[in-house]
Order: C-alpha cells, then structure tokens, then sequence
C-alpha cells in the first residue's frame, strides 16, 4: 500500500475530467458568480476532502473482499458510471438553470458565508456522484488509497478552480458535452481493462 505516482496521476485525470461536466461543477461556477471565487474555491475544496476520505474508506472496505470479486464490482462500477456519461445528458444551459433556481437570487453576505455555501452545496451534491464512486473503485482496485485520495482530491479541486475562475470561457470554447464523452470513455476503458485484469 505504498504511494503510487502513477496511480495518483491517473486519479487526477479521471476523476478531474469526470467533475468538469457534473452540476457541481456548475454549482461551483454560479456560486463564484455571486461572491469573490476564493471562498468559493475553498468551501468546495472542504466538501471534496470530506467526500474523497468517505470514497477511499469504501474502497478500501471493498478490497478486503476477495479479488475478483473486488475485481467484478469495479467493472461493473466503472461501466456503469462510463455509460452514464457517455450517454446523453441535459443541456448545460438546463442544468444551470436547475442549479440557479436550488441556490435561489441572494448572494452570501461575506466570504465566510459564501464559503459555508459552497461547502454546503458541493457536500449535498457529491452524495452518490460519479466522481465519488469512482474515487471508491479506484482505491479498491489498486489498493492504493493515499495515492487515489490524494491524486481524485487535486482532480476535484483543479476543477472546482477551473469552475471559480475560467467556467464561463470553458463552456464557450469546450462543449461540455464532449469532456463528458471523454471521461465517460476513460471509464468504460477502465471497466474492459478490469475484467481483462480479472480474467488473466
């Protein structure tokens, strides 16, 4: 269970390119919009480290199991995640509008309470999300939990950032649709690479 550079770069990649097209990430962007993006980055960065120690926890529960059952559950885990982001999804414009009616027309007074929202919002929003599930099987199935933890928390925090600071140019010069196809095709990839791995 030593630290794994690779495993931990893999994280970031995955999990930061699976939370760019999540409504968090919108969450993330319309709360910036609101007060100053530092509070916002930080309150959101609390609820990822919350979320991301809860995750790794439940990998590392599920890779006690015996290995091919761990094996079979990451697959399954993985594909299905990988689907539902390849499949399609609400317009960001629709899922925007859903998140501004959620988050209501008052901005927070100061940056301690524009903080406490993003913690708040971001913390709800991340319960069964697909970056905390595949944080999850990440750790289960490399076995490798400070690597996994450490590389999903900066994936989500490099995404929180992009969201706070460069959201609105994003969604203009990259269509979220199709990081949505690339991530989801990331972890379909995964899932083949899984149940290869199980087979061998």
């Amino acid at each position: 269970m030593h630290f794994q550079f690779g495993v931990l770069v893999a994280a970031f990649v995955i999990i930061g390119l699976a939370e760019l097209p999540d409504k968090t990430m919108i969450a993330s962007l319309i709360l910036a919009t609101r007060s100053k993006p530092f509070p916002v980055w930080v309150g959101a960065s609390g609820a990822f480290l919350v979320h991301v120690t809860i995750a790794v926890a439940a990998g590392g529960a599920l890779a006690l199991l015996p290995h091919q059952v761990v094996q079979g559950i990451s697959a399954a885990a993985f594909a299905a995640a990988g689907v539902w982001l390849l499949r399609s999804q609400p317009p960001v414009e629709q899922e925007a509008e859903a998140v501004e009616a959620e988050l209501g027309a008052k901005p927070p007074p100061n940056a301690a309470a524009a903080m406490s929202r993003a913690f708040a919002v971001i913390f709800l929003g991340e319960w069964g999300d697909v970056t905390q599930i595949a944080t999850a099987n990440l750790s289960a199935r490399y076995d490798a939990p400070l690597s996994v933890g450490v590389g999903a928390l900066l994936g989500l925090m490099a995404a929180a950032g992009i969201a706070v600071t460069a959201g609105r140019l994003l969604l203009r010069v990259v269509p979220l649709y199709v990081v949505r196809r690339v991530a989801g095709g990331l972890l379909v990839l995964l899932a083949i690479a899984t149940v290869a791995e199980a087979v061998a």
